[in-house]
């Protein structure tokens, strides 16, 4: 029996999915965790409590742990930190400077060390030990990776990617698996390290992939184009899907757009009509759409997943529950792809 841990790691969650070969989907393990960035911030805040000044060590991973930082900075209190777990926070040592962070190759005297990585063996060995599992012979790993930039917004970069991976992939989904990521997604890169190499992918296509793991959805998607949307706890991602190609990319950052204008601008990327610029100028990372097929038929049918789908400010949309668990869309967006790469 095969054992791969699907693991999709999010700004509050972080999601994963044991899947055991021979074993029906259903019994497989499944998980809905704290993110390790929330556990970062936890134990930072502990030790600003505490009056302690702290080291960041460990590596590279997502940074939702800064306004933790920023209060133990705020409270006197001194922040010191690894360069490799820096990238964290910032790509500009500047920055970090700026805001109080001193980089340093070892801990000064009295800091409190407080390890940094979006996966950690020792904890999922112990949790799945606990479970009374198997042990993951793979890992599958999916994070939002804006990359790295210097001397660019990171905004720009990000989108940058979008607009290659669109031209690379020809738009097939599963070809966003990484094996390994291009060189500017460092985060991703220090995750496929950390798993000890296996493939990686951004956590926003995994999760539209995830919709597609419904064999009635994925049908439905080569008849008709679709609109799937990905509310999540930091980000709103729309992708354009037709025939298991993606045709449009649309992101912006959850709840920085009332209802209105976020159900104005997905209508108008639905239809092509929204610009780069358009959402660029009110805070987002921006659009990208193809030449849209006719055949698609205006991608009139809607999707919604993500932790913060009922937020959704549109109409006649479906909320579907791939595998069973719509918090898995991503875990299963993983197994997916990767299942497409096996030989026939």
């Amino acid at each position: 029996m095969t054992a791969i841990l699907c693991l999709d790691v999010g700004s509050a969650t972080q999601d994963a999915l044991l899947w055991l070969s021979g074993e029906r989907l259903e019994n497989c393990p499944k998980f809905v965790l704290p993110s390790p960035a929330r556990l970062v911030a936890a134990r930072i805040a502990e030790l600003t409590r505490l009056g302690r000044p702290i080291h960041l060590c460990g590596v590279n991973m997502g940074g939702g742990f800064m306004p933790a930082v920023l209060d133990h900075v705020a409270a006197g209190l001194a922040v010191s930190a690894h360069p490799a777990a820096a990238l964290a926070l910032s790509d500009d040592p500047e920055k970090l400077s700026d805001r109080g962070i001193r980089l340093s190759d070892s801990p000064p005297a009295g800091h409190c060390l407080v390890h940094l990585g979006d996966y950690q063996p020792g904890f999922w060995r112990a949790m799945l030990s606990l479970a009374g599992t198997a042990q993951p012979d793979l890992v599958l790993a999916a994070a939002q990776d804006h990359g790295y930039h210097p001397g660019s917004s990171n905004r720009l970069g990000r989108f940058a990617m979008w607009q290659r991976l669109l031209a690379d992939s020809h738009g097939r989904l599963e070809d966003l698996l990484y094996d390994p990521p291009p060189p500017e997604l460092t985060r991703l890169a220090t995750l496929r390290q950390s798993t000890g190499g296996g493939p990686v992918m951004d956590t926003g296509a995994a999760a539209a992939l995830g919709v597609l793991f419904d064999p009635d959805i994925e049908r439905g998607c080569r008849s008709q184009g679709a609109l799937v949307v990905n509310m999540g706890n930091s980000h709103v991602l729309g992708l354009l899907i037709f025939e298991g190609r993606l045709h449009g990319v649309y992101e912006h950052h959850t709840g920085q757009l009332t209802g209105g204008d976020l159900s104005r601008q997905l209508e108008n990327f639905r239809a092509g009509k929204l610009t780069n610029d358009q959402v660029w100028d009110s805070g987002g990372h921006g659009c990208l759409v193809t030449n849209l097929p006719r055949a698609a038929k205006g991608f009139a049918h809607t999707y919604v997943i993500g932790p913060r789908r009922g937020e959704y400010p549109g109409s006649g949309a479906d909320y579907p529950a791939p595998g069973g668990d719509m918090m898995l869309a991503g875990c299963f967006g993983l197994l997916k792809a990767w299942q497409a790469r096996q030989p026939r």
